[in-house]
């Protein structure tokens, strides 16, 4: 494994991971989420993300995974969260004179449906079996902010009402407004304050996400807008109903999202609460609004992050660089970064540190990535 520490503090280049597969390959797709592993899948260039995780074996009945009457009757395999859907057409913040955006590279998949009718294939092992109104393999969808390339109305309107989403306050007060979705729920908090407890702390108590998954924002210090903050899923694969997983059973993992960039300091929570990061998706670009704010952290931020939290991998989000419009576009300043761009920068600051092992991945629209 390439790590990120390299021989006497310096920092190595960490390298591509061999569990890449493209999504277009339904074969290597399906045998991958045969596997016990959760499965990232990429939807868009930018920060459209479904993270697939594996069913604990001890739930065996489809009971315990539907959605509800309306669902499939058969046994799941995944627990699929769609993280921040944006698809087809562009996005506007406050109105499209003042800021408007357009992908430029085409989402792997075009519509909801479309991708419902793949994750069908892939469970089911039959094509185009699905349509939004009769049943969805899509079972959670988490909102980071507000901002509509991260909450679009369009794409999420295409998703059954009765699918359960999680959002931040803020994105919360803007879905429910919609009047579109049955269940909205506002991520809880984690912190130090959580007391190493992410059960109590995420965990739905009313169960609309199953029991052994838990949703959260981590709470950050002096970010009252939360956008340099992070959505935390967390899942112990050990969990069985009708019984207390013990504490020595408790391998509780945790996919780390911040599209903009989290300080390092505020993720020092997460393995402090003997939670142990797979994943932490931090973009590599800096970018800033002119002569004031700045917006996307970039990789020199990462760096910090990745170790902080103690994340396997790093994979890169919130990079594309759309086609923008409007008046914040002409304010718009992007300084893209390598990840080799920041390890040579922070090394005269490392000299003297050990640093964390990692694997750094981009993934392309339409690439997936075996978080093993």
């Amino acid at each position: 494994m390439a790590d990120g520490s390299g021989v006497d503090g310096q920092l190595d280049q960490p390298s591509q991971h061999g569990g890449v597969i493209s999504l277009k390959d339904r074969a290597a797709w399906a045998a991958a989420l045969n596997g016990a592993c959760p499965v990232l899948a990429h939807l868009n260039a930018d920060t459209t993300w479904l993270l697939q995780l594996p069913i604990p074996t001890a739930l065996s009945s489809a009971s315990d995974v539907k959605l509800d009457s309306k669902c499939n009757s058969r046994p799941r395999s995944r627990y699929n969260i769609l993280i921040d859907p944006w698809l087809q057409g562009p996005q506007s913040d406050v109105a499209s004179w003042f800021s408007t955006q357009w992908h430029v590279v085409a989402p792997a998949v075009q519509t909801i449906q479309e991708l419902d009718s793949i994750l069908a294939e892939l469970e089911d092992g039959h094509a185009g079996g699905v349509g939004i109104d009769q049943t969805t393999y899509i079972d959670c969808v988490a909102i980071s902010h507000e901002f509509t390339d991260h909450c679009h109305e369009a794409t999420l309107r295409e998703l059954p009402k009765r699918v359960p989403v999680i959002a931040t306050d803020k994105a919360a007060a803007l879905i429910r407004s919609w009047k579109h979705f049955d269940t909205i729920i506002e991520t809880p908090g984690f912190s130090a304050d959580a007391k190493a407890d992410w059960q109590r702390a995420l965990v739905d108590p009313n169960e609309r996400i199953p029991p052994w998954v838990g949703i959260g924002r981590v709470i950050t210090q002096n970010n009252a807008l939360y956008y340099h903050s992070a959505i935390m899923v967390v899942f112990d694969r050990n969990y069985s109903p009708g019984q207390q997983t013990t504490r020595q059973k408790q391998e509780p993992q945790a996919v780390i999202y911040s599209p903009h960039g989290i300080k390092g300091s505020d993720l020092e929570c997460i393995p402090a609460a003997g939670i142990k990061t797979l994943a932490l998706l931090h973009g590599l670009h800096d970018v800033r609004i002119w002569m004031t704010k700045q917006l996307n952290l970039g990789a020199l931020n990462g760096i910090q992050a990745v170790r902080a939290c103690g994340a396997k991998y790093w994979v890169a989000t919130h990079d594309e660089a759309k086609k923008g419009g409007g008046f914040i576009s002409w304010l718009l300043r992007r300084k893209t970064h390598t990840l080799e761009d920041a390890a040579e920068a922070e090394k005269a600051k490392q000299e003297e540190q050990g640093g964390t092992s990692y694997e750094f991945v981009e993934l392309r629209s339409g690439d997936g990535l075996v978080l093993s």
